[in-house]
């Protein structure tokens, strides 16, 4: 069974990632942010931890205000660094737990969070400034990771006492999980701070320290406080603390203090924080009533003939080809698919076996293997398929022999302009 050490918190500024990356290390003026590191990269070391629960906020690279989601947790293999502006960072990607990640999403989903789920998606300063620290002479941290991107920068977010809630359920999802992992609860953010308009620059760094006690002492109160109240205290960016709480609501209510630091040399508060565990591990019957919970949504319908649920793990399987079929919704993507279908299968990577589904029109297995379907309509659409034809295709039959099974005989597709008006004259 998966047991929780212990909860770490650490700032996310670039700042952290540019002094590393610039060799700063014995630099005065840079020297605190290292020695705090050091001293929650030999935790890490020395506890052995397996997998480090990554809380953070991405700042508007891979999540866009086009779709911007409250909670949004990570579920592929890799996380590779992002490109900010001036190209990405040159450290390794940070290698995902894709049984945890699956596990944990399947347990919040049942404990009725609204989640949201990513992969293909690259992770800038707000993951990688504080995992990047965690590396040695030796290489990068050698353990996994599963990602939770907190969307804070977009009003409304969530309260506190949501993100404390979000804490009690990832506790209980990471205890029921059945193999013996090693895990850590690292929430990234703060400091004070605030980097824009005419307070920019603002910094607390009593309220910084009170934060940090409260949060080991009496996290109670931090939870029934207002997002103003931590805007004014802290600064508006400086809120993003709150996904601290995340962290402390995952530990028990009784934790021992192995370190703590704090560094304001510019415009943030630069952190590091490492509490123990001290909590019993919840009983054999505690966790069998929770994994019962967990699945009881989808109890009998693993028996229905003919249907394939899709799940994280088949996403995951079958990215590349979803996302190959996907991009059909593009123009340029769609004028190479019929033109030049060889070249583009090649430089997007597809494997022989990808190919020959595609190309060979094998509806159902590709369902089978882990397509979805609503991207084979897609692709339908570009090669004039109508939907009943694939439908039929499923079944076995012909498309007269399928549209007798209705009670009306009609075609459709999601195709549009030009492309639906030359396949309704085609019925006609």
């Amino acid at each position: 069974m998966a047991r929780i050490i212990g909860g770490i918190g650490a700032s996310h500024s670039p700042t952290i990632g540019y002094a590393k990356d610039t060799g700063k290390q014995h630099d005065p003026a840079w020297k605190p942010i290292f020695d705090g590191f050091d001293v929650v990269r030999g935790w890490v070391q020395d506890q052995r931890i397996d997998v480090l629960f990554m809380i953070y906020n991405d700042h508007i690279t891979s999540f866009f205000f086009d779709h911007y989601s409250a909670f949004s947790m990570g579920i592929d293999s890799a996380y590779h660094p992002a490109d900010e502006g001036g190209g990405p960072r040159d450290v390794a990607p940070a290698i995902g737990h894709l049984g945890l990640s699956q596990h944990i999403a399947m347990a919040l989903t049942a404990d009725e969070f609204d989640m949201s789920f990513f992969q293909g998606k690259p992770v800038d300063h707000g993951f990688l400034s504080p995992l990047s620290m965690l590396g040695d002479a030796n290489g990068p941290w050698p353990g996994k990771v599963v990602p939770l991107q907190v969307g804070v920068l977009q009003l409304p977010i969530p309260s506190p006492k949501r993100m404390w809630k979000l804490g009690r359920s990832l506790r209980k999802a990471i205890e029921s999980y059945p193999e013996d992992l090693r895990v850590a609860i690292f929430a990234t953010g703060g400091l004070s701070h605030q980097v824009h308009g005419e307070r920019a620059g603002f910094i607390n760094e009593d309220w910084d320290a009170e934060f940090l006690n409260l949060l080991e002492k009496e996290p109670q109160k931090l939870v029934d406080m207002r997002i103003a109240d931590y805007a004014v205290k802290g600064g508006m960016e400086g809120a993003e603390v709150i996904m601290w709480l995340i962290m402390r609501g995952a530990l028990s209510d009784q934790v021992r203090l192995v370190h703590k630091q704090t560094y304001a040399p510019s415009v943030t508060n630069i952190a590091t924080l490492v509490f123990e565990d001290l909590g019993a591990a919840p009983a054999a019957a505690e966790v069998a009533a929770y994994r019962d919970h967990m699945v009881d949504q989808l109890k009998g319908a693993e028996g229905l003939t003919g249907t394939y649920p899709f799940t994280h793990a088949r996403s995951h399987a079958n990215f590349r080809i979803n996302s190959f079929l996907h991009d059909l919704v593009r123009p340029e993507h769609r004028k190479r698919f019929v033109e030049d279908f060889d070249g583009l299968a090649a430089e997007r990577g597809l494997t022989d076996e990808e190919i020959d589904l595609i190309a060979n029109r094998k509806w159902l297995a590709m369902v089978q293997r882990g397509v979805s379907f609503f991207v084979l309509e897609k692709m339908a659409a570009v090669i004039g398929v109508s939907n009943p034809a694939i439908y039929a295709a499923f079944r076995g039959q012909t498309l007269q022999e399928f549209l007798a099974t209705r009670k009306v005989p009609i075609t459709y597709s999601v195709a549009g302009g030009d492309k639906v008006k030359a396949m309704g004259k085609a019925e006609t």
